[in-house]
C-alpha cells in the first residue's frame, strides 16, 4: 500500500493544477445537482414491525380523523382573549384548514364550551336523578298505602264471610276489592317501570360521572382564561409531512401577532434543519488557531481546512441532491459535517506535518531543497502517513457501516453517510494534499528549521514519555480511577427522544412547552393515545358504560392525569382514549406508564375481551430504546472484531489491538458518564444550557461507540505506528515506544484538540438531538488521546517491553502485510542527487 500511495502521492505532486481543477470540478458537479435535486431533510424516525406504528396505523384505518399527527399551537394573552383577538383566531384557523394535509383544526374556545357544558349537563342530570328518585320514593309511599288498604279490605270480606256470609254488603265490597286489586297491581307495574328507568337513569348517569371524572383535568383553554390551545389535525404522522409544508403553519399564524396574541408552536411543526450556526463556526474557528500555532503559517493551516471542507462538501452537498429520491433524516448531515471537518483536518495534517518533518531533516543536513526534493517528499509523506491515513479512515468507515446490523433505517442512514463522508474526506487527503503541498513548495519548511541551528532540547513529549514510561503502574491505576470515576453517572444511562423541553430557551419550541406545563400540566405535552377494540359490535346504550369500564382500567395506573375518550370506530367495535401522564412524555414515571399499559392492564383486559394497543411518543421512545438495545451487542462485537483483525495486520501484534480496545471502552463509558451527568441529572446546566434535564437521545450510544472506535484507533494508528516504525527499523522496545511518542505526539495532541473543538461546536447546536453526540465525542476524543493514547499506552508498552509486539508466526504467515511503516520505502528515503539548477530551487 505505502508503494501505491507515494505514486499516488508523487503523480498529484507534479499535476497539481489537474489536481485542483478536478476536485474543482467535482464540488461545481454536486453543487449544480444540490441546487437542481435538493428536497426537504425529514424528521421521521423509520422503526421497522414496530407495536407503535401499527397501532397507529389500525387507528387510522378505524378511526381516520384520531390518527393523523397533530400540530399545537400555544395562543396566549395576558388580559383574557377579547373578541378581536377571536375573530382572528378564527380567521387564521380556517386559513390553516386551507394549507395541504391540514384535515381540520379545534377551536379551543368551542371545545371548552362543550367540555363546560358537559359538565353543566352532568350536574342537570344528577338533579333530575334526584327529582326522579323523589318522585319514585313517593309513588312507592303511595302504593305502601294502597297496599295497606287492599290488605285490610281483604280482611273484613275474609271475616264476614266466616261471621255473616249473607251479609247484604258483601258483593259490593268484594267488588270494591277487586278494583282496589286491581289499582294495587296497575301501581306495581308503574312502580316497576319507574324503578327500571330510574335504575337506567343511574347507572347512565354513573357512567357518565365516572368518564368525565376520569377526564376532567383536560381543558383547551385554561382555568385563568389567558392561554388556550389550538390543535392542528395532519392526514399523515408529523414525521411524515414535508418541512416546507410545516412551515406554512407559523407562516400563517404570523397575523395572530398582529393582533396582539403571544403565539408558540410545539416541537413538531418547527423542527431544525440548519446543519451549522455559530457554535459550530466557534469551533472551526478554535481549530484553525491550532492549526496556525502548530504550522506557523496561514497558509499550512488554512491547507487542512480547505481539504476538511472540500471533502465535507462533495459529501453532503451530494447527498443533498440525493433527497430528490430519498428521504434523508435531518441528522444524518449533521453527523457527517461534524465527522467530516473532524476527520479530514486531521487526516490532511498528519500528512502535512509528516512532510513539513522530512523538509526540516533535509534542511538541517544543509541540503539544497529543490522542487523535485519537494516533490519527493510530498510522495513519501503520502506513501507513510497516508497510509496510515487509509487504515485510520478504514476502521471509522468499518464502525459506521457496521450499523447495518441495526436493522433501523433511520441509524443505517445516518452510519452510511458518515462513512461516505469519511471515504471522500480520505480521498480527497490522498490526492488534494500533496497537490496543494506542491504548490505551496518551500513555504511548507517549517521557519524556525531554517532560522534556527541551535541543538535539539527535549519538549513536552520527550518529558511526558519519560515520566510515564518511568511511573508505569501509577499512570496505569491514576487513568483507571480518573475513568473510572467519570464513568460512574453511566450506570443510570436512561434514552429517549428529545421533546420541546429539550429545546433551547429562546426557541419557540420550547416556550411552547413551557406554556402548556404552566397551564394544563406537563403531561399535555405528549399525551398517549389508547386504542380498545372488542369482538362484537358495541351497543349504543352501552358505548359510555364500556367507555367508563375500559377508562377506570387505564387511569388506576400509576402516573395517568387524566383520561378521555375521543372517538369510536363506525363499526362500534374500537373506542380511542386520550391518556394523559402527571409528568412529561420523555420522564421515567412516564415510560413506567407505558409499561404497565402495554403490560398488566393488557393482559387484564383481554381476559375481559378487550384488546388494547398502545401509541404515541413515550411508545415510540419505549420501542426505539428496546430495539437499539437489543441490536448494541452484536454492533459492538461486530465492530471490535473487524477492527481488532485490521489492527493486528497493521501492527503485527496480538497484544497491541487489546491494548487499543481496552482503552477505547474505558473512554466511551467515560463518556457516557459525562453525558448523563449533563443532561440527565443536569449538572452544568447553565453551562450547557440544559434546562430541563431528562433522558439521553436514544440513538446516542449507538453513534457514539462507533464514531469514537474509529477515532480512538485513529490516534493509535497515529501513535503507535510511529513506535512500530522505530521498533521495526531495530530499536529496542523501550526506545521505540520513547522515539515514536516523540515523533508523533505533537501531531496526535493538536489533532486531537482540533477535533475536540470542531465537536464542541456542536454541544451548541441548533438541533437538539446533536447536542449530546457533540459533548460525548468531545469529551471521549480529549479522554483518549491525552489519557488513553498518550498514557496509558505508553506505561503498558514500557512494561510489556518485547512482548507487546508478540504475535504467533503462522499468524504473522497467514495475514497480509500493509506495510503501515512504509519499509518498501526506504530506498526511496532520498531521491537521486543532482546539481541545482537555477529553475529547481525554490526560494
Amino acid at each position: 500500500m505505502a508503494s501505491f500511495l507515494y505514486r499516488l502521492g508523487l503523480g498529484a505532486a507534479r499535476r497539481p493544477i489537474a489536481i485542483v481543477i478536478a476536485w474543482l470540478l467535482v464540488l461545481a458537479a454536486v453543487t449544480a445537482a444540490m441546487v437542481s435535486f435538493q428536497r426537504p431533510l425529514t424528521n421521521e424516525f423509520e422503526l421497522p414491525d414496530s407495536e407503535f406504528a401499527a397501532v397507529l396505523d389500525e387507528l387510522g384505518e378505524q378511526i381516520p380523523e384520531v390518527a393523523g399527527g397533530t400540530g399545537t399551537v400555544v395562543l396566549h394573552s395576558e388580559d383574557g382573549f377579547s373578541p378581536a383577538q377571536r375573530r382572528a383566531i378564527s380567521e387564521t384557523m380556517a386559513q390553516w384548514r386551507t394549507l395541504p394535509h391540514v384535515t381540520g383544526t379545534v377551536d379551543p374556545f368551542e371545545t371548552q364550551r362543550q367540555l363546560d357544558q358537559s359538565s353543566a349537563d352532568l350536574a342537570e342530570g344528577e338533579q333530575k336523578l334526584i327529582d326522579g328518585r323523589k318522585k319514585y320514593e313517593k309513588g312507592a309511599r303511595k302504593l305502601s298505602r294502597l297496599r295497606w288498604l287492599v290488605g285490610e279490605g281483604e280482611r273484613d270480606i275474609a271475616r264476614l264471610q266466616r261471621t255473616d256470609p249473607d251479609n247484604a254488603t258483601l258483593p259490593y265490597r268484594i267488588s270494591g276489592q277487586a278494583e282496589l286489586d286491581a289499582m294495587l297491581a296497575d301501581g306495581e307495574r308503574k312502580l316497576d317501570r319507574a324503578r327500571t328507568r330510574l335504575d337506567r337513569a343511574q347507572d347512565k348517569y354513573t357512567d357518565g360521572a365516572t368518564l368525565r371524572g376520569l377526564g376532567d383535568g383536560i381543558r383547551m383553554v385554561s382555568e385563568d382564561g389567558n392561554t388556550a390551545l389550538v390543535q392542528v389535525r395532519f392526514d399523515e404522522s408529523m414525521q411524515q409531512i414535508s418541512p416546507d409544508d410545516l412551515a406554512l403553519v407559523p407562516q400563517a399564524g404570523e397575523q395572530l401577532e398582529d393582533a396582539g396574541l403571544e403565539v408558540d408552536y410545539g416541537q413538531e411543526l418547527v423542527f431544525v434543519t440548519q446543519v451549522g450556526g455559530i457554535g459550530e463556526i466557534i469551533g472551526v474557528a478554535v481549530a484553525a488557531v491550532v492549526l496556525l500555532v502548530m504550522l506557523g503559517s496561514f497558509v499550512m493551516a488554512g491547507l487542512p481546512l480547505a481539504i476538511a471542507f472540500a471533502g465535507v462538501g462533495a459529501s453532503l452537498m451530494g447527498a443533498m441532491a440525493l433527497t430528490h429520491w430519498l428521504d434523508i433524516q435531518q441528522m444524518a448531515p449533521v453527523l457527517g459535517a461534524m465527522l467530516g471537518l473532524a476527520v479530514g483536518i486531521d487526516y490532511a495534517l498528519f500528512i502535512v506535518n509528516r512532510h513539513r518533518r522530512q523538509l526540516a531533516d533535509v534542511v538541517r543536513g544543509g541540503a539544497v531543497t529543490t522542487r523535485e526534493e519537494i516533490r519527493h517528499s510530498i510522495a513519501l509523506a503520502t506513501g507513510t502517513a497516508g497510509t496510515a491515513v487509509v487504515v485510520a479512515g478504514a476502521t471509522v468507515i468499518i464502525a459506521l457501516a457496521a450499523l447495518l446490523v441495526s436493522g433501523i433505517p433511520t441509524l443505517i442512514q445516518m452510519g452510511l453517510l458518515a462513512a461516505a463522508t469519511v471515504t471522500v474526506t480520505v480521498l480527497v487527503a490522498l490526492t488534494l494534499t500533496p497537490a496543494l503541498l506542491s504548490l505551496a513548495g518551500r513555504r511548507a519548511v517549517p521557519r524556525k528549521t531554517v532560522a534556527s541551528t541551535a541543538p535539539h532540547r527535549d519538549g513536552w513529549p520527550e518529558k511526558w514519555v519519560g515520566v510515564v514510561t518511568r511511573r508505569a503502574p501509577a499512570a496505569i491505576v491514576a487513568v483507571v480511577i480518573v475513568m473510572g470515576a467519570l464513568a460512574v453517572p453511566a450506570l443510570s444511562l436512561r434514552l429517549g427522544l428529545p421533546d420541546g423541553g429539550s429545546e433551547s430557551r429562546d426557541s419557540t419550541a420550547f416556550q411552547a412547552y413551557e406554556r402548556v406545563a404552566d397551564a394544563f400540566g406537563t403531561g399535555a405535552n405528549g399525551p398517549i393515545l389508547v386504542s380498545a377494540t372488542v369482538e362484537a359490535p358495541i351497543a349504543a346504550g352501552e358505548l359510555v358504560g364500556t367507555e367508563a369500564r375500559i377508562g377506570e382500567e387505564i387511569a388506576a395506573v400509576d402516573g395517568v392525569r387524566d383520561v378521555l375518550p375521543i372517538g369510536v370506530s363506525e363499526d362500534r367495535r374500537t373506542v380511542a382514549f386520550q391518556v394523559v401522564s402527571e409528568e412529561g412524555p420523555s420522564a421515567e414515571r412516564t415510560v413506567a406508564l407505558v409499561d404497565a399499559l402495554r403490560g398488566p392492564v393488557t393482559e387484564s383486559l383481554a381476559g375481559e375481551g378487550v384488546d388494547l394497543g398502545v401509541t404515541g411518543q413515550a411508545v415510540a421512545n419505549i420501542e426505539v430504546s428496546e430495539r437499539l438495545a437489543g441490536a448494541l451487542p452484536l454492533y459492538i462485537a461486530l465492530v471490535i472484531g473487524l477492527s481488532l483483525v485490521l489492527l493486528t495486520i497493521v501492527f503485527r501484534s496480538v497484544l497491541v489491538p487489546i491494548l487499543a480496545t481496552a482503552g477505547f471502552l474505558l473512554s466511551v463509558v467515560a463518556s457516557f458518564g459525562v453525558i448523563v451527568a449533563v443532561y440527565q441529572w443536569g449538572w452544568l446546566g447553565g453551562v450547557f444550557d440544559v434546562h430541563n434535564p431528562g433522558a439521553v437521545f436514544s440513538f446516542m450510544p449507538t453513534l457514539l461507540i462507533g464514531i469514537l472506535f474509529g477515532l480512538a484507533m485513529d490516534y493509535q494508528m497515529f501513535l503507535v505506528s510511529g513506535m512500530r516504525e522505530s521498533y521495526v527499523h531495530g530499536q529496542t522496545a523501550g526506545q521505540a515506544v520513547r522515539n515514536g511518542f516523540a515523533s508523533g505526539a505533537r501531531v496526535v495532541a493538536a489533532a486531537a484538540l482540533i477535533m475536540v473543538a470542531v465537536f464542541s461546536g456542536f454541544v451548541f447546536s441548533h438541533m437538539t438531538m446533536a447536542r449530546p453526540i457533540g459533548l460525548g465525542l468531545a469529551v471521549g476524543v480529549l479522554l483518549d488521546a491525552f489519557l488513553i493514547r498518550m498514557t496509558l499506552t505508553p506505561a503498558v508498552m514500557s512494561l510489556l517491553g518485547d512482548k507487546i509486539w508478540w504475535m504467533p508466526v503462522w499468524l504473522d504467515r497467514l495475514l497480509p502485510h500493509l506495510d503501515v511503516e512504509g519499509s518498501a520505502l526506504v530506498d526511496k528515503q532520498r531521491p537521486p542527487r543532482r546539481s541545482a539548477s537555477r529553475e529547481d530551487v525554490l526560494v
